[in-house]
């Protein structure tokens, strides 16, 4: 059930939703313990695009990030009766979305090593390794030269930079809620921001948000 109900509704991302109030989402974890399909049907729909994007902005394929959003939300159907609200719903599937994300690119990493090597070896390797889709969805957009270098550079960053600013740019995200998905203070925060600008601008012309 899982499977096919993901294949018809992450495949195609929606606009956001409105972000729904605590008791709506607590309601919701609620319905999902107790196994309602229905339930699922709701959290694919109200936070599928949330997830996907944040993906996206980490893994910069539209099937890669297609791949692991589904592997969160079945990630979350298969453990939120293990979940406890010890943070916020929405926490929770940030903390997963950019865990999944960082996994599966330093897996990705791992196996285009291994080509390489591989290559050196003299093997046949063809079907090993096949070179990541790095377009994303605002590459047409005017400057998209200026985009792909600002995308090659937040890569660069270290995973805790690079997800904090995600979560700030990319999501929107409040400091307080960024250092509810990093399990970090608000200043932690501050301070991983700071220093993600820092390097983005030793390497970029145009100036950053300070947002």
């Amino acid at each position: 059930m899982v499977h096919t109900l993901l294949l018809s509704v992450v495949s195609e991302p929606l606009a956001d939703a409105p972000r729904p109030a605590a008791s709506a989402d607590a309601e919701l974890v609620a319905q999902l313990q107790q196994g309602r399909e229905q339930a699922f049907r709701t959290l694919v729909e109200r936070y599928q695009n949330r997830v996907y994007r944040t993906v996206l902005a980490l893994l910069h394929s539209r099937e890669e990030a297609e791949d692991v959003a589904q592997e969160v939300f079945v990630e979350v159907y298969q453990t939120v009766g293990r979940f406890r609200g010890d943070a916020a719903l929405s926490t929770w599937l940030y903390r997963l979305a950019t865990s999944r994300a960082l996994k599966h690119r330093r897996w990705a990493r791992a196996k285009k090593r291994f080509a390489s090597f591989t290559s050196l070896l003299g093997f046949d390797n063809h079907v090993l390794h096949d070179p990541p889709d790095h377009a994303h969805p605002q590459a047409q957009l005017e400057g998209q030269q200026q985009l792909r270098l600002l995308l090659e550079q937040v890569a660069r960053l270290p995973d805790q930079q690079q997800v904090a600013f995600t979560l700030r740019h990319e999501q929107e995200l409040s400091y307080e809620e960024i250092a509810a998905v990093l399990n970090t203070t608000v200043p932690a925060v501050e301070s991983l921001l700071f220093r993600a600008r820092q390097t983005l601008r030793k390497h970029l012309q145009a100036p950053l948000p300070h947002a």
